[in-house]
C-alpha cells in the first residue's frame, strides 16, 4: 500500500489539473483572490514535508483531554497518544496500546516504508480522536474538487507559530475549519471526520523529543503477534 502522505500528494495534482481544465475557479482571501488549486497543493506540501520533521505537539480535546504526537527522525520513531490509549512506530514494530484498565499493547510487523506511519496507522489514529493530515487533505480534496465551494483562507498563530488556516463549506463534505503551522504540523480542526464531529487545537510544540515518549505505557502487558524471529 502507498503511503498516505504519496496518496494526497496525487490527489492535489489531480486537483490542479482539474481545475486547469475545467477554467479559472477561485476563492477569496481578504481581497486576495488564490486558485483552489495552489490552495490544495501548497497545504498538502506541507503537511507532506512535516514527516522530515523531529517534534513534540499536544493538543487539546473538547473536555480537557489531550492527545500528542511524538515524531523523531534518528532513529526513525513516531508515537500517538490518546486519552484512553497509545500508538507507537518504530523499525521494529507498531505497537498498539490499550489503557484503560491494566494497559495492554500489542506489537505488530511495523508499517513499510518505515519513515511514514501507514494508512492504517492513521486510520486507527483517527479512531482513537486524532485528527490526521490525510483526513484533512482528503476533505480539502473533496471541496476544492466542488466547483461551488466555497473555501476562505486566513492567517493565525497557533502555540506561537504562524499558521494558514481554511474556512470550508461545501456540499460534498460537511464544514469545516482547519489550520497548518509553516512547518506543515497540524495546527487545529473543527468540523466531522467520519461523520463524527472532531474538535482539536495545537497548545504546545517543540522541536525535540524525550526518549520516553515512544516507550510503551508503564507496567503494560506486551502481546506479541510479530513472526518469530529464529
Amino acid at each position: 500500500m502507498p503511503a498516505a502522505s504519496t496518496v494526497l500528494r496525487v490527489l492535489a495534482v489531480s486537483v490542479v489539473a482539474s481545475l486547469t481544465v475545467t477554467g479559472c475557479q477561485a476563492l477569496e482571501d481578504t481581497g486576495r483572490v488564490i486558485g483552489r488549486g495552489d490552495l490544495v497543493n501548497e497545504l498538502a506540501a506541507r503537511l507532506d514535508s512535516a514527516h522530515e520533521l523531529t517534534y513534540s505537539a499536544e493538543y487539546q480535546l473538547p473536555g480537557g483531554r489531550t492527545v500528542s504526537i511524538a515524531q523523531s527522525r534518528d532513529p526513525v520513531r513516531t508515537a500517538y497518544t490518546y486519552p484512553d490509549g497509545k500508538i507507537s512506530v518504530s523499525a521494529e514494530s507498531l505497537a498498539t496500546c490499550e489503557t484503560t484498565g491494566k494497559p495492554v499493547c500489542t506489537l505488530t510487523v511495523p508499517p513499510t516504508p518505515s519513515n511514514r506511519p501507514s494508512v492504517a496507522v492513521f486510520t486507527e489514529a483517527e479512531r482513537r480522536g486524532m485528527v490526521t493530515p490525510p483526513a484533512v487533505m482528503g476533505l480539502l480534496t473533496t471541496a476544492a474538487l466542488d466547483p461551488n465551494a466555497v473555501i476562505e483562507q486566513s492567517d493565525t498563530t497557533l502555540a506561537g507559530h504562524p499558521a494558514t488556516c481554511v474556512d470550508v463549506r461545501s456540499a460534498e463534505v460537511s464544514p469545516f475549519t482547519a489550520c497548518v503551522t509553516s512547518d506543515g504540523v497540524l495546527g487545529s480542526f473543527t468540523g466531522a471526520v467520519d461523520g463524527k464531529p472532531t474538535e482539536l487545537a495545537l497548545s504546545s510544540i517543540r522541536d525535540s523529543v524525550d526518549d520516553a515518549a515512544f516507550d510503551l505505557p508503564p507496567g503494560a502487558g506486551v502481546v506479541d503477534r510479530r513472526p518469530s524471529r529464529s
